[in-house]
């Protein structure tokens, strides 16, 4: 019976909106557009308007205090630098301090979120004051504040799960990611030192990352290139290697699955972070694989893992199928073990061998199913930053690049950004990086039996 309870305000259709109140409100409800609450107060809901008019007296004394001079520093982000001057009554010289244009850039964003909070709080007082003031007109019952806490609880109970999660994301996801992503219009780096005092410069940085005409322009298309390269290799090469040592294990003539399986599964065990490592190190020119095949009279002089663009390439991409494997194998296991054998047993009855039963039943129930598996591990790919940095640290570098001939976008980011200061141009890079994400993302999804045909496999 409990949750048969009905809101008192559910029981009347009458859409309560911004728009109806502006409209057909009464004085209450006009007095609240400029007072927040006034129309609680009126209809005797004391609380949730003394709610509303504390949120609107903490937003214009906030306003007043700093909101209207981070807005007015937000187009410029300061201009004053640090100055010299010549205290005569001390003699001494004092400092002034210079604009902080990075602070003034954060404070300018988060008194943007403030004013679009309080517009959404003015616009729950505005629905509010009318909703009271028709029900008052029409002699219905009005929820006391004790009724909305217990709404709360009841029909309202996803606003009071969601309150937190969503507060969080705003404060801890979205407002860092619009700071990070403002940066791309600026000047913030160390190029014509201007990492204390920037300007907002517009597209420019876009403009310098799409060209040809410099440095920068020529290593991002040379690093997008190879990172879509390194994606398609790394997710084809695990995906059906992994598909395939699945396959070989699941067969009916293979003996001890469970051993082999335990084989492939120890290597996860194993932090990544701790193989990649170990194998960087063995791949030195003086590691254990060149001393070994040296000492075995196999080769005259080190192999140039990590030297040479081609091999550096090649090495880790053939390391990274030794590290993602296991982990392909493990989930197609499952789906392999799903296939109707009904169907393997109609190819058999037809003639079919097992290459015409894999391509023609194998390949497509497993394609149809791990789609977007596959969508997944490919922006993983994209955004494999372990592999390639604890691997190959991005080697060979040509000198005076900003990037070497194995780095992704996301290690060449991270280099720009924490080891050579160009911020401006790292934020250029990740938005173009979710950019080249998404629209690969989308138009592969959108492509597929799995998107087109969610029935089930034919």
């Amino acid at each position: 019976m409990l949750f048969k309870r009905k809101n008192h305000y559910d029981e009347f259709p009458t859409k309560y909106t911004v728009s109806e109140a502006v409209k057909n409100g009464g004085i209450t409800t006009k007095i609240s557009m400029l007072i927040m609450g006034a129309g609680n107060f009126a209809h005797k809901q004391i609380l949730k308007g003394l709610m509303f008019f504390v949120m609107e007296v903490f937003f214009i004394v906030f306003m007043a205090l700093s909101g209207f001079h981070n807005l007015a520093m937000l187009p410029s982000l300061g201009d004053q630098e640090q100055t010299e001057i010549w205290n005569e009554a001390k003699g001494i010289y004092e400092y002034v301090e210079s604009d902080n244009s990075l602070v003034l850039l954060l404070y300018g964003i988060a008194t943007l979120f403030i004013i679009v909070w309080f517009v959404l709080m003015w616009c729950a007082s505005l629905k509010s004051a009318y909703k009271t003031e028709c029900l008052s007109n029409e002699g219905k019952h009005i929820n006391s504040f004790l009724d909305d806490i217990k709404d709360l609880f009841h029909i309202n109970l996803h606003k009071t799960l969601l309150t937190l999660p969503v507060g969080g994301v705003l404060l801890f996801n979205i407002l860092p990611l619009v700071f990070m992503i403002s940066m791309a219009f600026t000047s913030y780096s160390k190029e014509g030192d201007h990492l204390l005092l920037f300007d907002l410069v517009g597209f420019k940085n876009f403009g310098k990352v799409l060209s040809l005409s410099n440095n920068i322009g020529k290593t991002f298309w040379s690093v997008l290139g190879w990172t879509l390269i390194w994606a398609v290799f790394a997710t084809a090469t695990n995906y059906i290697l992994g598909m395939l040592l699945a396959i070989i294990i699941n067969r009916k003539g293979t003996r001890g699955k469970a051993f082999w399986r335990f084989c492939f599964i120890l290597s996860i065990a194993v932090p990544m972070f701790v193989s990649l490592l170990i194998m960087r190190t063995m791949l030195q020119p003086s590691g254990a694989i060149n001393t070994l095949l040296i000492n075995m009279g196999i080769i005259d002089k080190a192999l140039p893992f990590f030297t040479d663009a081609t091999w550096a390439r090649v090495t880790v991409i053939v390391i990274n199928i030794w590290v993602g494997v296991p982990y392909t194998m493990m989930q197609v296991t499952g789906i392999l073990q799903n296939i109707p054998a009904e169907l393997y047993e109609a190819a058999r009855v037809d003639g079919a061998n097992a290459v015409v039963t894999f391509f023609k039943i194998t390949l497509p129930y497993m394609l149809f199913v791990t789609t977007p598996y596959l969508i997944t591990t490919f922006t993983s790919n994209i955004n494999n930053f372990n592999v390639i940095y604890l691997l190959s640290g991005g080697d060979p570098t040509p000198v005076g690049s900003t990037a070497g001939k194995t780095d992704l976008l996301v290690t060449w980011l991270y280099k720009l950004t924490i080891d050579q200061q160009y911020y401006n141009v790292g934020a250029v890079i990740g938005i173009l990086t979710f950019v080249v994400l998404a629209i690969v993302s989308l138009v592969t999804y959108r492509n597929t039996g799995s998107y087109k045909n969610e029935e089930g496999f034919q």
